[in-house]
């Protein structure tokens, strides 16, 4: 992967939750709902949250005085 920022980062993980968030509409919308769909979608938004929040971590220990 090439070198990115924090920042960088943290904004395409962001970029890719709204993404799914809107395909999660979408899914929970349609006449016929397929519950495996939702629940992928719903997995891979936790996956992406819980990066964001390791992310958070890593850039406030960056942060603190030594």
């Amino acid at each position: 992967m090439p070198n990115i920022t924090l920042r960088q980062r943290a904004f395409r993980l962001l970029e890719r939750h709204q993404k799914l968030d809107a395909a999660l509409r979408a899914a929970q919308g349609r006449r016929w709902v397929d519950p495996f769909e939702v629940a992928r979608i719903k997995k891979l938004k936790l996956m992406i949250k819980d990066r964001l929040a390791q992310l958070a971590q890593h850039a406030a220990r960056r942060h603190q005085p030594a």
